[in-house]
């Protein structure tokens, strides 16, 4: 029964993460825009430029923060990964039963 409902937490978690892939990568561009743009920021020297890469920052941000779908996609990955995590230990304890009763 338990492995049953990890499968199914799994499989929950995989078809979360595929169908928010698209929302996913805008939230990679969209933070790596603003990872770029931060930078170029405390680079420049004038008062013009460190607008107008805030600005670009304020967007990059902005759009980071209002992609929702993303952030499940995000969460539904977390939920996988430790779903997987799980699933290997039980199986490790499972297989260490087993050797410690033939012995």
């Amino acid at each position: 029964m338990k492995t049953f409902l990890l499968a199914l937490l799994a499989i929950a978690a995989a078809v979360l993460i595929v169908s928010n892939i698209g929302p996913m990568i805008l939230l990679a561009v969209s933070l790596v825009v603003s990872y770029y743009s931060i930078k170029k920021f405390v680079l420049a020297n004038s008062v013009t430029e460190k607008i107008l890469w805030g600005f670009v920052i304020l967007i990059g941000i902005s759009l980071s923060l209002a992609n929702i779908p993303a952030f499940i996609g995000v969460v539904a990955f977390v939920v996988l990964y430790y779903t997987y995590k799980k699933w290997k230990k039980d199986k490790e304890e499972k297989l260490f039963t087993k050797d410690e009763i033939l012995f």
